[in-house]
């Protein structure tokens, strides 16, 4: 009998690689979508095979992190064997104008999936992942940081996941809960939100390169970050489940650059010089910046054998060849 997965999140650039991992791992998938008067399913559309037909693997239920009545039912009738809560309000510049709404859906929304686990009866047989991430480091401690890195959080986004993280730890220690966190440092994709800087970059560069924009606006470009391969980050989750005791892990690549690096990289591809086209925009500065992440995956290496195989300057160009493509069919069609 096949395992049965629940995600939270599906829809977004973790969730739907982590469905298509699952899948073709034979899994049943369940995610949770929220309601709205329009659907956004672009990225899990190419598994619409998996959707309909006798042989169907692949659930989407409609529920909302804001909604413990709804989890606690849904989670009672899945039983699931995994859950994976990849759900969040995740731009941290956002975090900042909306703190209320980031605390109670990447924060308290984690709160509500533990006590569903537990009122719905699922906690004995049940493995629980929960996305916890490196801006929890903000000011940094150490260098690099790792699982025992004192947090210093420098947003409410960042807050919000520091405690989702600690109450995570909490009700494994509490309920003898199989509960894992996974402290994912920077993980990008042609699949990442346009509103983030790497994906505001590429799409810029191959928007720039046809002919269809001339500037880019950006904030601070001396943030140095460790960027990896979201497609391989989801993976890891899924060996943190697999082990024999449940535990916290840093997946990363080891590797800091700064976001002018990843401008050299990602205009480069295309030939172009990114100092003719970036300009500044104050307002897009953070209140409190993370000036430096840099994690150590070593114990995720020497657990699962898992560690990163992109790196910053490749992972560039893979985004920045998918935006051209995107561009190109999309000019084609006008």
């Amino acid at each position: 009998m096949s395992k049965k997965a629940f995600i939270t999140g599906i829809t977004g650039q973790d969730g739907s690689y982590l469905a298509e991992l699952l899948l073709d791992k034979g899994y049943e998938v369940h995610g949770l979508v929220r309601r709205a008067s329009t659907i956004n399913r672009t990225r899990i559309d190419h598994l619409q095979l998996f959707e309909t037909g006798p042989n169907q693997r692949l659930y989407l239920h409609y529920g909302d992190l804001a909604d413990s009545v709804s989890l606690v039912k849904l989670l009672y009738h899945l039983q699931p064997d995994e859950i994976y809560n990849l759900a969040a309000q995740s731009h941290v510049r956002v975090s900042f104008d909306i703190a209320e709404y980031t605390a109670d859906i990447t924060g308290v929304g984690a709160a509500r999936i533990l006590e569903a686990i537990i009122e719905s009866g699922i906690g004995k047989k049940v493995r629980y992942y929960q996305a916890s991430s490196s801006e929890m480091f903000g000011k940094v401690q150490e260098v690099p940081q790792r699982e025992t890195t004192p947090f210093w959080p420098r947003s409410p986004y960042a807050c919000a996941k520091v405690f989702a993280h600690w109450l995570t730890v909490n009700y494994r220690e509490s309920y003898n809960l199989f509960a894992c966190s996974g402290i994912l440092f920077n993980h990008e994709s042609p699949r990442r939100g346009e509103n983030f800087v790497t994906r505001k970059i590429t799409i810029a560069a191959a928007r720039i390169k046809a002919g269809l924009q001339h500037e880019l606006y950006l904030g601070n470009i001396e943030a140095r970050r460790d960027w990896g391969f979201a497609k391989e980050y989801v993976e890891g989750m899924w060996l943190m489940l697999q082990q024999d005791e449940p535990g916290d892990y840093v997946l990363a690549t080891n590797e800091t650059h700064t976001i002018r690096e990843f401008l050299d990289a990602a205009f480069g591809y295309f030939d172009l010089d990114w100092h003719d086209h970036v300009k500044f925009d104050q307002r897009l500065l953070r209140p409190a910046e993370v000036d430096l992440l840099i994690g150590d995956y070593s114990k995720a290496k020497a657990k699962f054998n898992w560690e990163p195989k992109t790196r910053m300057k490749a992972l560039a160009e893979i985004m920045a060849a998918a935006d051209s493509k995107n561009i190109r069919q999309a000019t084609a069609v006008l």
